[in-house]
């Protein structure tokens, strides 16, 4: 995918403890990236709360694809879209870029909103759809 099939952008930098045993940012990382930009525009841009919402979002898949090495003190520039959106889930998918421009990584993460006591699929919140709507892939 190129860059600019991306809505949403955030650039994270890299930490000392980031880097594994042999000198590169470990894989964990990418996904605990792709996490926390996701859920960070959920609170922010459609004003997703986690800890009082009667639907909240599980991660019901997880993939990444690693392209090139990207090491501490560099910077991540994650991009999201929506690749799907559907009634009850939706399937985000990320590129992180190195600060020089390079793939770094691809990946995709899907959310099944569930009611939070019942644990059963509900609707996305029609706020949070209606923000989604803008991230969808063209």
């Amino acid at each position: 995918m190129n860059r600019d099939e991306y809505a949403h952008w955030e650039t994270v930098p890299t930490r000392w403890k980031d880097n594994d045993l042999y000198g590169h940012v470990n894989n964990v990382v990418h996904y605990s990236l792709m996490d926390t930009v996701i859920n960070e525009w959920m609170i922010k841009a459609a004003g997703f709360d986690p800890a009082t919402s009667p639907a909240i979002a599980l991660c019901v898949e997880s993939h990444c694809v690693y392209k090139a090495e990207v090491s501490f003190p560099d910077t991540i520039s994650v991009g999201a879209r929506i690749g799907k959106l559907g009634r009850s889930s939706v399937r985000w998918e990320i590129g992180m870029y190195r600060s020089d421009g390079t793939l770094v990584a691809e990946g995709h993460f899907v959310h099944v909103f569930v009611d939070r006591d019942a644990r059963r699929p509900v609707e996305i919140p029609e706020a949070v759809r209606a923000e989604m709507g803008r991230l969808v892939a063209a």
